[in-house]
């Protein structure tokens, strides 16, 4: 499946992908990558590669949501992209956007969700007190941080955590369910039922919390 990575950043969670798209055996192939923002450093990385890369410039299309996906979706066609992942990308999608490619979106959310939607989402874990805080790759829907959960992975919050050192165990568990999520979805393991995911995962991710790496397909016969 041809994967298109959506970035506005430093684009970590996209190197990670690239990372696990490089592995023998993995069933998506990143075919680009981009971003709303010519600046973002996350670009370099992808060129680096040797994975294609484009820019849409949001700021071009004050006011003009629709056309600016347009133009994201002419990227799209142009490299033959099947699904499309979000990687720190900071532009909210509209509504026919998100439907014309629903159950073939994904984003990854530092929070164990549905707790913490939005930004902020350390500072807000250490401002509740939670002992479990993490991360989540969803689907997308039209809510910001909504949709039907593939993978979660928690951390505790220790002692002495401040915002920065929360957020840095949360992100090493993000670089690892996210090409696991990933991989499902373009293997075909993805079924969905209303809000509910159920996922024929191969035997060596494990449960969806906390997944181990594993990518092969399995049969499911």
């Amino acid at each position: 499946m041809r994967v298109a990575v959506l970035i506005s950043g430093r684009g970590s969670n996209m190197a990670a992908l690239l990372r696990a798209a490089a592995q023998p055996g993995y069933p998506a192939t990143i075919a680009l990558v981009l971003s709303n923002r010519a600046d973002a450093a996350g670009l370099a990385v992808a060129q680096e590669a040797g994975v294609p890369t484009a820019v849409v410039e949001s700021r071009g299309f004050k006011g003009d949501r629709a056309g600016f996906e347009a133009a994201m979706e002419a990227e799209f066609a142009r490299h033959a992209v099947q699904l499309v992942a979000l990687a720190g990308f900071m532009r909210v999608l509209t509504e026919g956007f998100v439907d014309r490619w629903r159950d073939r979106l994904i984003n990854v959310h530092p929070s164990l969700l549905p707790l913490f939607k939005g930004l902020d989402t350390h500072a807000r874990a250490l401002a509740a007190g939670v002992k479990l805080h993490g991360c989540s790759v969803h689907l997308v829907r039209t809510g910001v941080d909504e949709g039907p959960i593939l993978a979660q992975a928690a951390v505790p919050v220790l002692p002495g955590d401040d915002e920065a050192s929360l957020a840095a165990r949360v992100l090493e568990q993000e670089h690892r369910i996210y090409p696991a999520a990933l991989a499902w979805l373009a293997a075909g393991l993805v079924q969905v039922q209303g809000d509910v995911v159920t996922v024929a995962a191969p035997a060596a991710a494990g449960a969806l919390v906390n997944p181990l790496p594993g990518f092969a397909p399995v049969s499911t016969s």
